[in-house]
């Protein structure tokens, strides 16, 4: 069984009743909350390459665009491709 802790810093704490808090601040926090924050850790190569978080998000946008191009034209090749099989 534990003990119960008697130290005179536990005793010292007032209690506070909910008139003595204060009135809350609606919003308070919505701006950092919608900003979010995603925390990525670079490494020190890739670092140097994109120093900011700008850098990062053109480069990564630049990806997405390729690989979607580059996906659409796979698709289109191989619908291409078909037609010309059966039309042999």
């Amino acid at each position: 069984m534990k003990k119960t802790s008697t130290k005179m810093a536990d005793l010292d704490i007032p209690e506070l009743k909910r008139d003595q808090l204060g009135k809350g601040v609606r919003g308070k926090y919505l701006k950092h909350f919608v900003q979010g924050s995603n925390v990525v850790v670079l490494q020190p190569e890739i670092l140097k390459a994109f120093p900011t978080s700008e850098a990062v998000n053109k480069a990564l946008a630049s990806m997405l665009a390729f690989a979607h191009e580059t996906q659409v034209l796979s698709v289109r090749t191989k619908t291409t491709t078909r037609k010309r099989l059966a039309a042999s």
